[in-house]
Order: structure tokens, then C-alpha cells, then sequence
């Protein structure tokens, strides 16, 4: 196989699994919770490591930032042979029991994205694979953490979300924001909804657990509003519940 234009590489790494954090510098560092694992490839804001997990080959693969590049990513990996996806990123919590340091496991998620309107129009809901959301809560579970699972919201503005009001469509940012929270949304992050609706769309699996990095919501309520950017608890969970799939479990 020829190498796939943006991430650089064909079919010759033989990984069904990859881990998918947005960030490029977290790459090495995932990697190193699997066995025996080496740099693979590095394009553009793809890099790619590869690893061991119950003699299976696990790769793990940046997406950048946002649903353009994370479905240019996946497009490609499932091309090469990559079968199963978990995103493993960072979020901040919108309901008022999710707190900075939590797990939120992504059952499904709302597409205030763009780039999965593209290929399937808006009232086609994005989900999660069940097996995948079903491993994760287990691996969260096994190593103790402290996990929600359920619906997030994926935006395609970060700033939009943290600055609605200096944009001209704040009307509309700020009161879908409170409808998310209303509905019961744990979190927001960037890439799931993509992630999700290219998955289905290309019949592989998926799934997405995210470190809660602190709770705006929490913050103006006053409340205790503790800031996490340390994401081993996530990685450890994706890392399980990779090793339960594999296992069959």
C-alpha cells in the first residue's frame, strides 16, 4: 500500500486499536503505557508511536485539534487497517457534579461541529460504540477513578465557547450553552462528534474518555472548582479497556 497522504504511513504497522489524543506532545507519553513501544511515523500534526498490548499491536496517533483534521485521521487509519478507535483527550465540565479531575466517558455526544454535517445531515445522532463505552466504564472502574458517563457537547470554537459574548452570535452560543446544561451535558470538548459520526459512517468502532480539566460552571457558582491537566487517569482507562477488548472480556 502506498503511504496515505496526511498521516504518512500505509498498512504496514498491523494495529487494529489506536488511541487518539488530539495532542502531538501527548503521544510519547501514552505510548509508554504499553509495552514494548517506538516512534512509528511523524507528518504534519500526525505522530504516531506504536505499542503492545496482550500481544496485539496498539498504535496511537495524534488528530490535532478540532473535527477537519481528526476525520482526515481516521479516514486514513481505517484504510490502513485500524479497526477500533478511543479518543483520549481533555474537557471541561458543564454539569455541576463533574469535577476537575473526573473521568467523563463520551456516550454520545452533540454535534455543534462542523465537519460531521458533511457527511450525514444534523438530525443523525452521534454515538459511541457500545462495546468501547462498555470497556471504558470498566477500565475506569478497575483502576479507581472517578468516572461519568453520558453525553457531551463537541464545538468547533473553542474561544466561542469561552468568550461567547465578544462574538456577534453570542445569542445563540449562550443559550444553547444553557440548553446543553439544562438536558443534562456533562462536558465539552472538540473532537468526539467527528470522531463518532465518521466511525459509524465508515463501520468501525469508537469510543472517547476525557480528563476534566476544571468546571466553568462550578466557577461561577462559586463552588470548589479544582484544575486537572493530568491525564494518566484517562490513558489508563483507555489503555484497559483496549486490553479487555482484546481479551474479549
Amino acid at each position: 500500500m502506498d503511504k496515505q497522504y496526511h498521516i504518512g504511513f500505509g498498512d504496514d504497522h498491523g494495529a487494529k486499536f489506536a488511541i487518539l489524543p488530539g495532542d502531538p506532545g501527548r503521544v510519547e507519553k501514552i505510548a509508554q503505557f504499553l509495552d514494548n513501544p517506538r516512534f512509528y511515523c511523524q507528518n504534519r500534526e500526525y505522530t504516531t508511536w506504536l505499542g503492545e498490548l496482550e500481544g496485539e499491536t496498539v498504535m496511537v496517533i495524534s488528530t490535532g485539534m478540532g473535527g477537519p483534521s481528526t476525520a482526515i485521521c481516521v479516514e486514513e487509519l481505517v484504510i490502513t487497517g485500524v479497526e477500533t478507535f478511543i479518543r483520549v483527550g481533555t474537557c471541561g465540565g458543564m454539569a455541576e457534579k463533574v469535577m476537575g479531575g473526573d473521568i467523563v466517558i463520551a456516550t454520545s455526544t452533540i454535534r455543534q461541529d462542523g465537519t460531521s454535517k458533511e457527511y450525514v445531515p444534523i438530525e443523525f445522532p452521534a454515538v459511541a460504540d457500545l462495546d468501547v463505552t462498555n470497556a471504558l466504564v470498566q477500565g475506569a472502574k478497575d483502576i479507581g477513578a472517578t468516572w461519568h458517563a453520558g453525553v457531551v457537547q463537541c464545538k468547533d470554537s473553542f474561544y466561542g465557547q469561552h468568550s461567547p459574548d465578544r462574538m456577534p452570535i453570542s445569542y445563540e452560543l449562550n443559550d444553547k450553552w444553557q440548553a446543553w446544561i439544562k438536558a443534562g451535558c456533562l462536558a465539552s470538548e472538540m473532537e468526539s462528534a467527528t470522531l463518532y459520526i465518521v466511525a459509524q459512517i465508515l463501520g468501525v468502532k469508537a469510543g472517547c474518555v476525557l480528563n476534566t480539566v476544571w468546571n466553568q460552571e462550578r466557577e461561577k457558582k462559586g463552588l470548589s472548582n479544582p484544575k486537572s491537566h493530568d491525564t494518566e487517569q484517562a490513558i489508563r482507562t483507555a489503555v484497559e479497556a483496549i486490553r479487555l477488548l482484546i481479551k474479549g472480556v
